[in-house]
């Protein structure tokens, strides 16, 4: 019986992951969407109180009935002043691999980023930002563990695939605004859009020139105030829309600083939960330890398929890095700079 239970599930989630009357893959994404600022908006990039910003993510997902998915991303930033102005600069990378299934269906991206922070107040952190973000992607599986219909008739797996490997060149970009809210540094928020794909790459196993890539539309914000000078709320959103589909995750988490000094506290608990609706609840804990943070989330399944999952969906942990270089260039001297 316990058989039949994954197979029905695995069923429903391919029915459920393609979303569309037409069998088109949907992007990877996290629930700690917010420890991947790349992936969400190539203008997001420098976005930080810090010169660099290192976060790594891992995701293990639906291993309550089958190995389904297995999803790592690390990208890393580096922000500087532009010139004598208050414009900064922020190049980065965003690295991703993906690996799901028996066959070992796998994806890896290398994306490299430049984001340009224009400041637009000469008394305020107020900054509007244009990102790019675009390289090489590659999947393969392993074949030799496909089995179809044709395999049971000692026909081979009857596919005519040249190869089980192709790569493409993808490309984004993306506008953001954030600025300080009141005059008060550690008042923050920000609102962005992004375009993924719009260069529409092949994105075929067959070789087939109409199978493409659809493009994807990413509207972001976040808030970070203070509620006393010792604790504060995260506000965090996404909605995105891409070919027929939209996803909409959003949450707050509640810090509280400990230590001597607020602006500089020993470390920081933060709590909260995330909704992707329709789909998950995430509950999520951050631990704050300057310059490191670490995250942890669980995904509650209360979409249709929970009966088949049990409610356990994917469980995820994010280490972060984010400090100063101390250098002649760094950031940590400027009154004004991006900032979240």
């Amino acid at each position: 019986m316990h058989f039949f239970r994954k197979i029905r599930f695995i069923a429903l989630l391919l029915l459920w992951q393609t979303g569309s009357e037409f069998s088109i893959a949907q992007d990877i994404h996290f629930s700690q969407f917010f420890e991947t600022p790349l992936l969400r908006n190539p203008s997001l990039a420098g976005i930080y109180t810090g010169d660099i910003r290192v976060q790594a993510v891992y995701r293990d997902q639906w291993n309550s009935v089958t190995n389904a998915y297995r999803t790592g991303s690390v990208n890393g930033e580096y922000k500087m002043p532009v010139g004598k102005s208050n414009d900064f600069l922020t190049t980065g990378l965003q690295i991703l691999y993906d690996r799901a299934g028996t066959i070992g269906w796998t994806t890896t991206q290398i994306l490299p980023v430049l984001n340009y922070h224009k400041s637009l107040s000469d008394e305020q952190n107020r900054y509007l930002s244009l990102g790019f973000m675009g390289g090489w992607v590659q999947q393969y599986f392993d074949r030799s563990k496909m089995t179809t219909n044709s395999t049971y008739d000692g026909l081979g797996d009857g596919e005519s695939l040249q190869q089980a490997n192709f790569s493409y060149i993808d490309g984004s970009v993306g506008m953001s605004y954030n600025s300080s809210l009141n005059d008060n540094p550690n008042n923050n928020f920000f609102i962005g859009a992004a375009y993924h794909h719009f260069n529409h790459p092949k994105n075929s196993f067959y070789r087939n020139a109409n199978i493409q890539l659809p493009s994807k539309w990413v509207f972001s914000t976040g808030f970070k105030f203070e509620v006393t000078e010792y604790s504060y709320f995260n506000i965090q959103a996404d909605y995105s829309m891409q070919s027929g589909s939209t996803e909409a995750v959003a949450g707050a988490m509640y810090g509280l600083k400990f230590g001597v000094d607020a602006d500089h506290p020993n470390y920081a608990i933060n709590g909260g939960a995330f909704l992707r609706w329709n789909d998950a609840l995430i509950p999520v804990i951050k631990i704050d330890y300057s310059p490191f943070s670490v995250v942890l989330s669980y995904d509650v399944n209360i979409s249709p398929l929970k009966t088949s999952s049990y409610g356990r969906g994917g469980f995820e942990m994010s280490v972060s890095y984010m400090g100063f270089l101390n250098r002649f260039k760094s950031t940590q001297n400027s009154t004004l700079c991006p900032r979240f």
